[in-house]
């Protein structure tokens, strides 16, 4: 562990910890960001009457139209002298969100990020090859000064470019890669169209991000790879990535939110009433620490679901896999759809690979959804095609059965569907306007 007195923290000292920290971040938004003041104002609640993380659900939500409504400063609790960097999202609708850092800010972004890598299984040492994007996007930045903090020799390759990405992995023998999982898959099919053996390589684990994805894309990579590959999440309004982390000995059971930073919640997507630990909902979060611009229940749209596990190595909660967005959910016929629902059946069909697409269109009034999925290179006989129309219909029959839609199944040939190069990857096309 990187810091086992914080990450073993006993339940009660955490608590401790987490509410004296929450009402120092209440103090300073409400003396120092007029949004909210206005916040408490307008609830008729004052500072005073947060006790502790118990009485979080009586202070509003923050969301991300109140990040572009006061676009780009208004939401800092610092002087902008103090400010050491400012990270942006793209922003889809218009204005991007904007996040800013002090020096404080900064060392707990490093410590968090550090605290994460070594959950996945980097050392000291060891040789970062790092494939997110540097530039506004945290996760560049991010996972160099988390990985510089640890002691890793770093390999700022930053996203794309998937010749020099090969060229680099062969010659540098890097033990640890992080990037999209979309992104993972596609160095994976790179490796074998260029006939590079994973014995060949150093790579043991892979820190993948910035996406929902599930056990069947772990697999895939594992197995293309060669790695161990682990989930971390983070969010730029929070703090980037490194927020929470899978344990790479643990895989499968969640990923550990490192709590004494970050304040978790799940809520009702509909009511926002706070929902109990293991039930599925909207994931929020309250930052504790941090002073350039801290957020006070900030709705994530992420849906996930919140449990302590009593056989982790760690005290601190773990969130369950991202399922989908809130904002993402497809309702197709009254059935409510996430993406990873469909890439969770894929994964007993060895003859099919992990690239899928959902094309969504609309048919006079009734929606639509379409898989199209490709078959895996050496799996089916392209040529006679004698098992696809029973491997769709399969397929269909097993999405009816599981998720409760009728949906046409298309298995279509290697290297047609989109890939990431890079970036994040979008499985849904919709084509409905």
């Amino acid at each position: 562990m990187f810091n086992p007195e914080i990450e073993q923290l006993p339940f009660e000292k955490l608590r401790r910890l987490q509410n004296e920290r929450l009402m120092e971040t209440i103090s300073r938004v409400y003396e120092n960001v007029p949004f909210y003041k206005e916040v408490f104002d307008k609830a008729g609640l004052k500072p005073g009457e947060i006790k502790g993380v118990q009485d979080l659900h009586r202070i509003p939500f923050t969301k991300k139209s109140d990040l572009r409504d006061n676009y780009p400063f208004a939401l800092f609790a610092e002087p902008m002298e103090k400010i050491l960097r400012i990270h942006a999202s793209s922003g889809t609708t218009g204005k991007p969100t904007v996040v800013g850092y002090n020096k404080s800010d900064l060392d707990v972004f490093d410590e968090v990020v550090a605290r994460s890598l070594v959950c996945a299984g980097a050392k000291k040492g060891m040789k970062l090859h790092n494939a997110y994007g540097y530039g506004l996007f945290t996760g560049g930045l991010g996972m160099h000064g988390g990985a510089t903090r640890l002691g890793m020799s770093v390999i700022p390759v930053s996203g794309g470019m998937t010749d020099r990405q090969l060229l680099l992995l062969q010659d540098f023998q890097p033990e640890v890669i992080c990037c999209t999982p979309s992104y993972a898959l596609t160095l994976g099919e790179e490796f074998k169209k260029r006939g590079i053996e994973i014995e060949d390589l150093n790579l043991k684990y892979a820190v993948l991000g910035a996406e929902p994805w599930t056990e069947t894309v772990r697999k895939e990579v594992e197995k293309r790879m060669g790695v161990v590959a682990t989930n971390i999440y983070g969010l730029s309004e929070i703090m980037g990535p490194g927020v929470s982390q899978e344990d790479f000995e643990e895989r499968g059971t969640g990923s550990y939110v490192w709590e004494d930073h970050f304040f978790p919640e799940i809520v009702d997507k509909d009511t926002g009433e706070p929902l109990p630990n293991g039930k599925e909902g909207v994931l929020v979060f309250t930052t504790l620490t941090k002073q350039a611009m801290p957020l006070l229940r900030y709705w994530t749209n992420d849906i996930c679901s919140l449990n302590y596990d009593p056989d982790g190595k760690r005290t601190h909660i773990k969130m369950s896999t991202i399922r989908g967005r809130a904002d993402d959910m497809l309702i197709i016929r009254g059935v409510n759809l996430f993406h990873t629902q469909v890439e969770v059946l894929l994964e007993d069909h060895d003859e099919l690979s992990a690239n899928y697409q959902l094309i969504v269109t609309r048919e006079s009034t009734m929606d639509q959804v379409k898989l199209e999925v490709e078959v895996a290179n050496s799996r089916i006989d392209n040529q006679k095609n004698e098992s696809i129309p029973d491997l769709q219909a399969a397929l269909s029959r097993k999405i009816k059965n599981n998720i409760g839609l009728t949906m046409e199944v298309e298995i279509k040939d290697p290297e047609t569907i989109p890939r990431s190069e890079g970036g994040k990857l979008s499985r849904i096309n919709d084509k409905r306007g």
